[in-house]
């Protein structure tokens, strides 16, 4: 009589959940593609980002000794990870009762949990838009956002030094209306993805426009409020971050009394502000275009 080992089939069940849950979390989560991502080491607790000020140079006469003595203007920033997790009760009558049609639940479970991941973490990134350059708009309420405020918004990162590596994130509805402005209607005109940015991850939401050399990409997570304005923002990579703290994780517990499985799913990570000058909000109008 051959034996059935149900610790193998836990086993790949577990690797099964693990892989959906990373492959969603990374193709779900574009927001992450845009910005800082750190890692703590095993052991670590706690990131410490440390941050220099400029400093300034002059033109030395022959033997002057210098005396302009400058400051490192050293900041630093610390941050530490949150656990975010659910779990999945998945009854023995169930999976016997569930069609080979229907996919492998343990599967199911895994892609449910790590897209459920990508949107909290995309949405935690989304959240930080508001608080960028010290909460300075650069749009407004009621506004749409045509060619001419996105290309304002772009001069004022540019003239104040925002950085050398900006995006542009908004609303669909948003985007939309810039398209109208930089795209002939009709011909379905596209840029490729810039060279720098991960085609796999930002691919599906890169909306094919730029403004100057900045990229605009869209994403359907950031929310309107009741008047259809949405808060998008343009920002350096520098200027937002995640940190995380080693890999999702789940696990899976036969519970005789309940004649089930548990299975769970656990992650560390949190959201930041890396650098707040580097970064600023804009506020436009995101209503549903008209049909008619």
């Amino acid at each position: 009589m051959p034996s059935i080992s149900s610790t193998g089939q836990l086993a790949n069940i577990s690797l099964e959940m693990i892989t959906q849950i990373r492959y969603q979390i990374e193709h779900n989560a574009p927001m992450v593609g845009l910005i800082s991502d750190y890692k703590l080491s095993p052991g670590e607790d706690t990131g410490i980002f440390p941050k220099v000020g400029q400093v300034n140079v002059r033109v030395l006469n022959e033997g002057e000794e210098m005396s302009n003595e400058q400051d490192m203007g050293l900041s630093t920033l610390s941050a530490q990870t949150n656990e975010v997790g659910g779990y999945i009760i998945l009854t023995t009558r169930l999976l016997s009762r569930t069609a080979r049609s229907a996919g492998n639940l343990f599967t199911v479970v895994g892609r449910q949990f790590g897209d459920a991941q990508a949107r909290l973490m995309n949405t935690d990134i989304l959240g930080l838009f508001s608080a960028l350059n010290g909460g300075t708009d650069l749009g407004s309420a009621g506004i749409p956002f045509s060619a001419t405020n996105a290309t304002a918004a772009v001069s004022i990162a540019k003239s104040g030094r925002m950085g050398s590596s900006l995006s542009m994130v908004h609303h669909p509805n948003a985007v939309m209306r810039l398209a109208r402005d930089l795209s002939t209607i009709g011909t379905g005109q596209t840029r490729p993805l810039p060279a720098g940015y991960s085609a796999d991850i930002l691919g599906k939401v890169f909306s094919g426009l730029q403004v100057w050399d900045v990229p605009v990409f869209e994403t359907g997570d950031i929310t309107r409020d009741s008047s259809d304005d949405a808060v998008g923002a343009i920002f350096d990579k520098q200027a937002l971050a995640v940190l995380r703290s080693g890999v999702p994780n789940n696990y899976r517990e036969f519970l005789n009394r309940r004649r089930a499985y548990e299975l769970g799913f656990v992650n560390e990570y949190i959201a930041f502000e890396l650098d707040d000058t580097l970064g600023a909000p804009i506020t436009a109008d995101a209503v549903n275009p008209s049909l008619a």
